[in-house]
């Protein structure tokens, strides 16, 4: 699926290849989709931010027409963001703001931390930090983001069940964290994800993100417990998503940032696809905040 009035690009900056759909003028926007997505997410938010913006929606690695490394450690977020840094490098970006839903809010957050001259402004979206998520633990956290725990063990596990019925078990994913319908999906969007979650390389690069995340992830944001994002920081939220639900969403972020505004958008965990009108014009709410007086 192509987002309306955006040309469909690919680039290898960093080694790796990665697909990537740019549209509008103006300063620049990085845009990044969460699982079990594509940049097709941003099909019907990107246009009306391209009014205003220079706006880049890529695949990440392991998902969508992005190259799919082979090794766990290929998709730590630090690796996921070294790709992002070099596309908008080689696009002439040096300094950008970046909007990210679900693991592309994660992967956003990481060069806010280790990159802060490249990040103007910071938007993550309907995730607590990683960290957080998972130490300590709860059981309602566990239950709610099960899928964490599944699609990170060792490979063939995850999988093989997969690979049977991908669009049974993704679609229960969509269907979760706050209580969509199918119907509340944009059809051409979902067979965007069909189309991408069906092949096998997708469905392996998606199981070594989240392996990567109780790994990589979880040992890098230990050991800067304490840094901050010295950016200013937007937090948008499902208002009945299931972070929403198990955790006080901004309260979250706010030891992790010096600067944050926080808002919850109606609908659960995929609000960018069941609420795009709303989604967009929080963004750019974001993004008119961000202008210099």
């Amino acid at each position: 699926m192509r987002i309306p009035g955006f040309d469909d690009r690919a680039a290898c900056p960093a080694g790796v290849g990665i697909g990537y759909s740019i549209g509008g003028a103006g300063p620049p926007l990085l845009l990044l989709h969460g699982f079990p997505q594509t940049r097709a997410m941003w099909a019907r938010i990107a246009p009306v931010l391209a009014q205003t913006h220079t706006v880049i929606c890529p695949d990440l690695r392991g998902y969508g027409a992005s190259d799919k490394p082979a090794q766990v450690a290929d998709y730590s977020f630090r690796e996921m963001a070294r790709d992002q840094l070099a596309l908008m490098a080689e696009l002439g970006h040096a300094r950008f703001a970046v909007a990210g839903h679900d693991r592309g809010g994660r992967v956003a957050h990481r060069p806010a931390l280790d990159t802060p001259g490249a990040v103007e402004r910071l938007c993550v979206m309907d995730i607590v930090p990683t960290h957080t998520v998972l130490d300590p633990l709860r059981r309602e956290v566990a239950a709610a983001y099960w899928h964490w725990f599944f699609l990170a063990q060792p490979a063939p596990f995850p999988e093989t069940l997969i690979g049977h019925d991908p669009d049974f078990f993704f679609e229960a994913c969509l269907l979760g964290w706050g209580g969509a319908r199918l119907e509340d999906f944009d059809a051409d969007q979902l067979d965007a994800y069909r189309a991408a979650w069906r092949d096998t390389a997708t469905i392996r690069g998606m199981c070594n993100d989240y392996r990567a995340a109780l790994t990589h992830d979880f040992t890098d944001d230990a050991a800067d417990p304490g840094q901050r994002v010295a950016c200013p920081t937007t937090v948008l939220y499902g208002a009945r998503g299931a972070m929403a639900r198990e955790f006080d969403v901004p309260a979250t972020w706010a030891a992790k940032c010096t600067d944050i505004r926080a808002a919850a958008i109606a609908g659960g965990h995929f609000f960018p696809d069941t609420a795009p009108e709303a989604t967009a014009e929080a963004i750019a709410a974001f993004l008119d905040a961000a202008r210099p007086a």
